[in-house]
């Protein structure tokens, strides 16, 4: 197949730009252009920063959020309180939440959510660690479910809460105020809405 483009460079960067999320062929080809227009040397910084991305970052083994440690520094903050786990979807969400600046525990990233019909299962999330990290740390007291407001989030707390009701020891099981309409991400909620959520959580029923 012959390139639409002048250059086997330019086709390469284009495609290359084109596998991110969110970034068809025409923007490939703006941000590519762009590119051109700029020093060497930025080009290189941006290559230089994606490569140290991919080699230095990594999950928290407790809470897997993102860390260049082994375990990341909220975990290892001595002034976070262990007595409250937040259980998020994503590791934006826990961005969004430190954010509000409302909450001083700890979390649990799920890395998404249950979802049949995209082939998601409880497997394929951090369900079963979290069960053993209640179960193990005597100082979890509270779990927060911090899932999404839809109806795949409310499948994974109502799996969540099964899961921890059958642990010999129990937990207080809240979760975000409605405040969060229904159907939006935890991502995409306004700062103001989602820190009344979390202080104004409620007790979670089945």
């Amino acid at each position: 197949m012959e390139s639409e483009y002048s250059s086997a460079a330019l086709e390469n960067a284009v495609a290359a730009f084109s596998r991110l999320p969110g970034i068809g062929r025409k923007t490939g080809l703006r941000l590519a252009l762009h590119l051109l227009r700029r020093p060497v040397e930025d080009a290189e910084s941006i290559g230089q920063a994606i490569i140290d991305l991919r080699r230095n970052i990594r999950y928290c083994r407790v809470c897997h959020n993102i860390s260049e440690d082994e375990v990341c520094p909220v975990c290892s903050s001595p002034g976070r309180s262990s007595a409250t786990v937040c259980v998020v979807e994503t590791v934006r969400d826990v961005m969004s939440i430190e954010a509000t600046g409302q909450y001083n525990g700890l979390y649990h990233v799920l890395g998404g959510v249950i979802s049949p019909i995209d082939g998601v299962g409880p497997d394929q999330l951090e369900l079963s660690s979290l069960a053993e990290r209640v179960a193990e740390d005597n100082g979890i007291e509270e779990v927060i479910l911090a899932t999404s407001p839809t109806i795949e989030g409310d499948t994974t707390n109502y799996y969540i809460s099964r899961l921890l009701s059958r642990l010999p020891r129990k937990v207080r099981l809240t979760q975000l105020a409605r405040g969060v309409a229904v159907g939006n991400d935890i991502e995409y909620t306004d700062e103001a809405t989602l820190a009344r959520s979390i202080l104004y959580r409620t007790p979670f029923e089945i």
